[in-house]
C-alpha cells in the first residue's frame, strides 16, 4: 500500500491531478481502510478544486468508516453546503461536533449554514458560543449580527457589524453588511454616510461601488454620476465603475451609458451581469438605428448565456424582454416559467416584470395565479415600506369647501398617458377641485407638461427623490384623494401607494390589471372592463358611466385618412398590427396566421420597430409558414412613433390576446380601421371591448376563438362596410362617449366626488392606514 500511496504522492507533485485522483480513488477503492487521513487529505483536496460532489462522496465514504473522525464530518457538511444541501450540512456538522465538542470549525461552519437558512435564534446560539470563547475574532462578530438580522433584531445586528468593523476596519464585508442594513432599516444616505467611513479608513473598490449603490437606491442619480466621474478619473479601467454609471445615466443619456456599459463588458468579459446590463440597455435604446440596437441585444444574450444560467430574477426580466421583442417564443418559454419566473418577481419587488406575464395567460387558472403574483410583490412592499413610517401633518388643513385630488405620474408630458388625461386637466370645475400633479420624470420638460403644469394647483417635479421622500411630499400636500396612472412604468414610483400618502387612493390608466396593492382602495375601470369574476381584481371598481376614457385631440388630430380602404385599389386585403410584441405569443400569431390563410391572397402588415430585426421576421414567417401562408405575403414596416399613415394602407386590425390594445385599438379606428378583438374575463383582456362597444362596434368582440376567426374572415369579405367604416368612423368616434371630453370629465369628477365623500363621511381618521 505504501507504494500505492507513493504514486499517488508522486502524481499530485508532478501537477498530473487527475492520474492523482485516478490513483486515489482506485486506492481507496481496493483498500478502503487506508486510513483516515488519506480521506481526509483527497476530499479536501477535490473541495479546494471546485469538486464538491466528489469531496461529498469521499469525505462520506471515509466518515463511515472512521465516525470519531471530526476533520471529514467537517468537510463533508461544508462540501454539502456548497451544493446547497443545508439540511445534509447540518447532519454532518453535528455529527462532527459530537465526535468533537470542542471544535471551532465545526462550531462555525455550523452557524454559517443556520446562516444560510436564515435562522436567526439557532445561529445567535452559535456564534455567541464563539463570540464568548474568542470576542476579539471579527468574523465571529460580523456572523453574529448577520444572525440577529435574521431574527429581525436589527439593532442588535448593527452593533455586531461597527464592532466586527471596530476590530478589523479593512473587513470590508462587515461595512457592507451594516451599509446593506442601515439602507434597509433606516435611509440610503445613512448607508452613504458608513460607507464614507470605511472607505476612508479602506478605500477599497468594493465600498466605493456600495456607495454608487447606495447612492442610486436614494434616486439621487445626478449625485452618484458625479461620485462615479470622480472614480472613474483615479481608475479608468475599473469595470464596476463603468457599469455603476452606465446603469445611472440611461435615463438621459442611452448612448453614453451604452459606451460606459460596453467598456464594463470589455474590461470584464466573464462577468454576466455586467453582459446582462449591456443587454438591458441595448434592447431598451431608442436612438440610432432601433432595430441594429435590438439585434445586437440578441446577440450578447446569447453570449450571456454561454458565461452561466441566468437564474437572478433582473438577468430572468431582461431576457423576457429580449427574447418577446423578437418573437422567440421558444427561448421564452424555455427561460421563463409562468408560475415560477412570476413568484420570483414578484417576490423580489420587480412589478414592471408582471406586466408581460398577462400575455401568457392560458388557462382560467392563470388568471387566478395572476392575482396570487400580484398579492405577492403588494405584501412584500407594505411589510417593507412599514418600517419607516411617515410623519403625518399634526393638524388638519383649513377646510375651504374643495377637494384636494392628486394625479401620480412621470408621464404627464408628451406621452399617451397624458394624451388620455388631458381633458381632465382641461374641463375640472375648479369651484369643487383643487388639482396637484407629481412627476419623477428623468428628460426635460416639455410643451404639454407646461400646459399641464399651467392648469393645475400645483406641479410637483422631482427627478432625484426617494419613495419615501416623494411619499411624504405627497402626505405634506394633505390631499383627499390620489390617482396613480402609470402604474410601474418607467420612471413610475407605485410603491409610493403602499405608504397611503392620502386617505384615499385609486389606479387609472396605465397599468391594466390590479396593482396588488391593498392600500389603493380604487382601480377606476366601466361597465364594459369591469371582470364577471369579482376575485379578478384586488381593489374595489370605481365605475365611470360609459367608458374609462376619452380620446382627446392631442393625441387624435385631424390627420390624413384615405377615402376608401386599400382593399378597393388591391384586390386584396390587408390586416395588420401596431401593437407591442410583448403581447404577443405562439398561440396568438397562429391564430393571426390562421385568419390570413383563411381569406385568399390576404397580408399581414407588421408595424413595428422590432420588425427590423432578422430574428423577428424570421420567427414570425415561420409561424406563418407552418399555417400556410407564404412569407411574401408578409410587409414588415420597422417605425417608431410614425406608425399612422400606415393604417391607411390595412382594412383591418386584429387585436392581440389575451392582453388586447388600448391606445392602438383607440389609433386603428380613428384612422378609420376596425378592430377584431377576443374578449376574456380578465381587466386586461377587455380594453378593447371598452372601446369598441362605445364606439357602437360590439359586434367585432368575439368570445372565443372560432368566432375570432369567422369575425374576421366575414369582415374581410364586406368591402361596403370596410368602405362605409374608413369613411365615416372618425366621426362616429367624435360623437360617441369617447369624443366627449367634456362630458367624460364631468362624469369622472361627478364619481371622484361621490367617492371622497362617502370616504369622509365614513369618519375614518386621515392618518390612518388600513
Amino acid at each position: 500500500m505504501n507504494d500505492r500511496i507513493a504514486a499517488v504522492e508522486a502524481a499530485f507533485k508532478a501537477g498530473h491531478f487527475e492520474d492523482g485522483v485516478a490513483l486515489t480513488e482506485a486506492l481507496l477503492t481496493d483498500e478502503p481502510k487506508s486510513g483516515a487521513q488519506l480521506y481526509r487529505n483527497f476530499a479536501s483536496l477535490l473541495f479546494r478544486r471546485g469538486r464538491y460532489e466528489d469531496s461529498a462522496r469521499w469525505a462520506k465514504t471515509g466518515a463511515e468508516i472512521y465516525p470519531r473522525d471530526s476533520e471529514l464530518w467537517n468537510v463533508l457538511g461544508v462540501s454539502l453546503r456548497r451544493l446547497g444541501r443545508p439540511q445534509e450540512a447540518l447532519q454532518a456538522l453535528n455529527a462532527g461536533i459530537k465526535a468533537q465538542p470542542k471544535s471551532e470549525a465545526l462550531w462555525q461552519n455550523k452557524g454559517n449554514v443556520l446562516n444560510d437558512l436564515k435562522d436567526g435564534p439557532g445561529a445567535i446560539a452559535v456564534f455567541s458560543r464563539l463570540v464568548r470563547q474568542a470576542p476579539t475574532n471579527p468574523e465571529f462578530q460580523r456572523s453574529l449580527g448577520r444572525a440577529h438580522g435574521h431574527a429581525g433584531e436589527l439593532d442588535k445586528a448593527e452593533m455586531r457589524y461597527r464592532l466586527a468593523a471596530r476590530l478589523r476596519p479593512d473587513l470590508v464585508d462587515a461595512w457592507l453588511d451594516l451599509s446593506a442594513l442601515q439602507a434597509e432599516a433606516k435611509t440610503p444616505e445613512v448607508a452613504v454616510a458608513t460607507l464614507d467611513e470605511a472607505i476612508a479608513q479602506n478605500p477599497a473598490p468594493r465600498l466605493k461601488e456600495a456607495k454608487a449603490l447606495a447612492i442610486r437606491r436614494s434616486n439621487k442619480l445626478r449625485q452618484a454620476e458625479a461620485y462615479l466621474l470622480t472614480v472613474l478619473e483615479d481608475l479608468p479601467d475599473e469595470a464596476w465603475a463603468h457599469h455603476q454609471l452606465g446603469a445611472v445615466i440611461t435615463d438621459w443619456d442611452r448612448p453614453r451609458a451604452n459606451k460606459h456599459l460596453r467598456r464594463a463588458v470589455d474590461l470584464a468579459p466573464d462577468n454576466l451581469d455586467y453582459r446582462m446590463g449591456l443587454v438591458e440597455s441595448l434592447v431598451r435604446s431608442r436612438h440610432g438605428d432601433e432595430a441594429a440596437n435590438i439585434d445586437a441585444a440578441y446577440v450578447e444574450l446569447k453570449l450571456a448565456r454561454e458565461l452561466g444560467p441566468l437564474v437572478s430574477g433582473p438577468q430572468l426580466k431582461v431576457a423576457s424582454e429580449v427574447l418577446s421583442r423578437v418573437a422567440d417564443f421558444e427561448g421564452l418559454e424555455a427561460t421563463c416559467d409562468f408560475y415560477e419566473t412570476g413568484r420570483l418577481w414578484a417576490g423580489q419587488g420587480r412589478h414592471t416584470a408582471l406586466l408581460s406575464q398577462l400575455s401568457r395567460v392560458r388557462a382560467p387558472e392563470d388568471r387566478d395565479e395572476l392575482i396570487t403574483q400580484h398579492r405577492i410583490y403588494g405584501d412584500m412592499v407594505q411589510e417593507k415600506i412599514d418600517r419607516h413610517p411617515l410623519r403625518r401633518p399634526a393638524e388638519p388643513r383649513s377646510p375651504d369647501g374643495k377637494i384636494r385630488l392628486g394625479f401620480m405620474s412621470s408621464d404627464l408630458r408628451n406621452h399617451p398617458v397624458a394624451y388620455f388625461a388631458l381633458p381632465l386637466f382641461e374641463h375640472y370645475p375648479r369651484e369643487r377641485f383643487d388639482l396637484y400633479c407629481y412627476s419623477f420624470y428623468q428628460g426635460q420638460e416639455d410643451q404639454l407638461q407646461k400646459r399641464i403644469a399651467s392648469q393645475v394647483k400645483a406641479f410637483r417635479w422631482r427627478q432625484d427623490i426617494s419613495d419615501f421622500d416623494a411619499a411624504q411630499m405627497i402626505c405634506n400636500d394633505q390631499l383627499d384623494m390620489l390617482i396613480e396612472l402609470g402604474g410601474s412604468t418607467h420612471m413610475n414610483k407605485l410603491n409610493v401607494m403602499a405608504w397611503k400618502p392620502a386617505p384615499l387612493q385609486a389606479s387609472w390608466l396605465g397599468y391594466p390589471h390590479s396593482s396588488g396593492l391593498s392600500r389603493i382602495d380604487h382601480l377606476i375601470v366601466d361597465p364594459y372592463l369591469l371582470p364577471p369574476r369579482p376575485e379578478l381584481m384586488i381593489e374595489e371598481p370605481l365605475l365611470m358611466p360609459a367608458s374609462w376614457i376619452a380620446m382627446g385631440e392631442l393625441a387624435f388630430p385631424e390627420r390624413p385618412m384615405a377615402a376608401e380602404p386599400p382593399v378597393v385599389a388591391n384586390g386584396y386585403v390587408t390586416f395588420g398590427t401596431a401593437n407591442n410584441p410583448y403581447k404577443y405569443s405562439r398561440e396568438m400569431v397562429r391564430h393571426w396566421a390562421r385568419v390570413t390563410a383563411a381569406v385568399p391572397n390576404s397580408r399581414f402588415m407588421f408595424v413595428r420597430p422590432e420588425v427590423g430585426t432578422s430574428a423577428f421576421r424570421d420567427n414570425i414567417s415561420a409561424i406563418f409558414e407552418s399555417e400556410g401562408v407564404s412569407r411574401d405575403r408578409l410587409r414588415f414596416e420597422a417605425v417608431r412613433g410614425a406608425h399612422m399613415p400606415f393604417y391607411n394602407e390595412m382594412d383591418i386590425t386584429l387585436d392581440t390576446f389575451p392582453q388586447t390594445g388600448g391606445t392602438t385599438t383607440c389609433e386603428s379606428l380613428w384612422m378609420g380601421v376596425p378592430v377584431v378583438t377576443l374578449v376574456g374575463p380578465g381587466l386586461f383582456e377587455r380594453l378593447s371591448l371598452s372601446i369598441l362597444g362605445n364606439a357602437g362596434l360590439s359586434d367585432l368582440c368575439a368570445g372565443d376563438l372560432d368566432a375570432y376567426l369567422q369575425t374576421a374572415v366575414k369582415l374581410a369579405g364586406d368591402v361596403k362596410r370596410l368602405t362605409d367604416l374608413r369613411q365615416n368612423l372618425r366621426s362616429t368616434l367624435k360623437a360617441s362617449r369617447l369624443g366627449q371630453t367634456k362630458t367624460f370629465a364631468q362624469d369622472f369628477y361627478r364619481m371622484i366626488d361621490a367617492a371622497v365623500t362617502r370616504s369622509q363621511n365614513a369618519k375614518v381618521p386621515a392618518n390612518e392606514v388600513a
